[in-house]
Parts: structure tokens; sequence; C-alpha cells
């Protein structure tokens, strides 16, 4: 695993504390920054939470200087969950946005990645590079082959999302045989404008900065956009065959350096 700041350690969560402060931050961030909700979100203690968390494994980037008492040490996250534990358990969280059936057909390695954030004060810095080095080392050890999840543009209103669903939906659409479609409740087409019609910096500029940084390791979209009104987002499916990541894509987010990305999705 590439070397962190000294003050920062990236590992899975160990203790209840690392998954309230987890759960906190994620308050933070989805709830109290970017406005979404949910039935077990709990709005006295600051907790954004669901039912899925107790079967997930939580990568937590902490840092030592802050507060672990006052739950305000995790200032990063990533929720995994591995795909035999997803069917132990009866669904993936993904499973209420999209028909997972090309996934689970393909008979391969499965690992769900969700509510990936990073706390305001530390986006711009190394943190989401840290993030990535630690889920790089978690699929290495689980022998992962197919990563997936939902990433979230802010907000419901597609007008101003029609350039990059256009984008994703012309230009990195899933191969058919993995192919995952949001379901038809909240289906939202993607391709809103024709192919030659789009200009690619301005679809890059309306791109979350998690979701550009999947397409740089080579992922794709499902079909169709979701519309989250609980969350206040516009969800599309994203996923990644490891096996097809180049040694360039694998070392852009393993190679010894800082890195200026950050998230919120």
């Amino acid at each position: 695993m590439t070397l962190e700041p000294s003050h920062l350690r990236i590992r899975l969560a160990e203790s209840e504390a690392d998954l309230l402060s987890a759960q906190r931050l994620r308050y933070d961030v989805f709830v109290a920054e970017l406005g979404g909700d949910g039935p077990m979100v709990d709005h006295a203690r600051r907790l954004e939470r669901d039912e899925f968390d107790a079967i997930n494994d939580h990568l937590v980037l902490v840092d030592s200087r802050r507060d672990a008492a006052s739950l305000d040490h995790v200032v990063g996250v990533y929720r995994l969950l591995p795909g035999e534990r997803a069917e132990a358990f009866g669904r993936f969280y993904t499973d209420g946005e999209y028909d997972l059936g090309p996934l689970r057909a393909s008979g391969r390695k499965l690992l769900e990645l969700g509510r990936s954030c990073v706390h305001a004060d530390y986006r711009g810095s190394s943190a989401m590079f840290l993030l990535w080095n630690g889920l790089a080392d978690y699929i290495t050890q689980h022998r992962i082959e197919i990563l997936f999840g939902v990433a979230s543009f802010h907000g419901t209103d597609i007008e101003p999302l029609r350039v990059p669903l256009s984008w994703l939906h012309h230009h990195h659409l899933a191969p058919e045989v993995l192919r995952v479609r949001a379901r038809p409740e909240h289906f939202q087409p993607m391709d809103l404008i024709p192919a030659d019609e789009l200009d690619r910096r301005k679809a890059m500029v309306a791109m979350p900065a998690l979701i550009k940084a999947y397409l740089r390791l080579g992922g794709f979209v499902g079909e169709g956009a979701y519309i989250d009104s609980q969350f206040n987002t516009t969800d599309v499916c994203l996923l990644m065959d490891t096996s097809a990541m180049s040694a360039r894509h694998l070392t852009f987010y393993t190679r010894k350096r800082d890195v200026r990305e950050s998230t919120a999705g």
C-alpha cells in the first residue's frame, strides 16, 4: 500500500466508533450538504445509515489528530459489499435501482462500492488517492473481478445533466453482457443529445469527480439513469472489469505520489 502522511491511516472500520464516525461523515456530506434523506437517517445524532451497513466492510480514512470520542476521526469512507455476502443477505443496495441480472449471470466475483465521500476539509488533498489505494488492496486480497455501484449527479433536474448523461451513454455504455438497466419506475433515458452534437470538454466539466475517476480506470455505465428523489440525486450505475484495466490505468491510482482528486459521491 502507498505510504500515507503520518497523521492519516487507511483501514477497515474496527469498532463501533469507527462506524458511527463514518455515518456522521456521510450525514454531513449526503444529508447536510447535498440534501438527502432516508428512513433510517438519524437527524438528532447526525448519522446517515441504512440496513446495509451491518453487512458491509467500511473502508475508512482516519486522521489521528481528530477526536475519536466525538466521532470526528473518520475523514473519508468507502462502503464495500462482496457478492457472496450480498447473496446471503438477499440483495445488493444497487438492486433497488438497477436490474443486476447480467452481473449475476456472469458468474464472476462481484464487489459493490457505495457511500464514497470525503470530508470537505480534505478534498483536493491525498484523501481520495489513499481511499483508492485501500480499495486496490481490498480488490487484490479478495480477488474481485467486477466492481460496480451507483454514483450520483446532484439534483433531479435533468436539463443541466443532458450533456454529461448523453456523453456517458454514447461513449461509456457497458458491453451488453454486463449492461444492467435502471428500474422502470425511475428510469431516465441518457441518450438525450445526438453523439455528433456533444462537446467532450463540456461533458467533463459537468461530470462529478468520482465518475471521472472511474472512467479513467476504464469504467462504463449501465443503461439509463435512476432518479432518486429521496437522496436528491440522479444516479448512474458504474461498472469496472478488473481484468480489463490496463497497467497504465492501475498505476494511475497506485503510484506513490499525491494526487489532486476529491469527491462527494
